[in-house]
């Protein structure tokens, strides 16, 4: 069974996160490797970026590489591209302006954000800085989406472009309210696979705050391993699971 533990607040599993994944900077900076974590954009993972950027202080985080789960993408003739990082609802956006511009020891070089020419390289990339020592996932209230994949993802998939699900593009409305209607979500994105953070990663986390997360938390807790009508389950399948709930989340479970 996956180890759930209830805290107070989003802001509590925040500071316990960014403890943790700080106490990890400094073991692997001592130990001249990097740390890798990997980061979805949105309104879960906030408590946990604005509890790095208050913590972080004086600590060299040249070692820290940023894995980002996702982009949304967009045609160019041919060719799919990336949003540019300006635009409101760009993931690497979102991660410049929680994390770069906030933590000024972090180079910019160490985000990494997937490129929808060529999916295949940042399986590559992952593997060459060693893995992802903890990824933080967050679960679609509705359709338990992870990251940009669909109910119905098998677990071995890896990053490629995602046709985004309906359920998934009107959750991105209330993170990116700039957006106005569903009809301005984009309708595809760039995305890491299931099997890129069963594979990749040697922890993972689940974060799951509000009470309009009980009914994943309550899925989660009474699946029997991982079911592809809720790619969120793939927790089930990683190494080093937990999951992180608020009191808001559990008491509506």
């Amino acid at each position: 069974m996956i180890p759930v533990e209830t805290l107070p607040t989003p802001e509590a599993i925040g500071q316990r996160l960014a403890e943790g994944i700080l106490d990890g900077v400094r073991e692997a900076e001592a130990a001249g490797r990097n740390f890798v974590l990997g980061c979805p954009a949105g309104r879960t993972p906030l408590p946990v970026y604005q509890a790095l950027v208050e913590a972080a202080g004086a600590i060299d985080l040249a070692c820290l590489h940023l894995i980002m789960m996702d982009e949304f993408v967009e045609r160019d003739g041919e060719v799919w591209r990336r949003v540019p990082t300006s635009a409101h609802h760009s993931c690497a956006g979102f991660a410049v302006r929680h994390l770069l511009d906030r933590l000024p020891g972090l180079p910019a070089s160490n985000l990494h954000v997937p490129d929808p020419q060529n999916p295949a390289a940042y399986e590559a990339l992952i593997s060459d800085l060693g893995g992802i020592d903890l990824f933080l996932l967050a679960s679609g209230a509705t359709d338990g989406h992870v990251a940009f994949n669909p109910p119905g993802t098998p677990l071995e998939s890896a990053t490629r472009i995602v046709a985004l699900a309906r359920e998934t593009r009107e959750d991105n409305l209330s993170t990116f309210p700039k957006f106005g209607s569903l009809e301005a979500v984009p309708s595809h994105g760039v995305s890491i696979g299931l099997g890129t953070i069963v594979n990749h990663s040697r922890s993972a986390v689940m974060m799951l705050h509000g009470s309009h997360k009980g009914s994943a938390l309550a899925r989660l807790t009474k699946s029997n391993g991982f079911c592809p009508s809720w790619p969120a389950s793939v927790i089930s399948a990683c190494r080093n699971p937990r999951i992180l709930v608020d009191a808001a989340a559990a008491q509506a479970a």
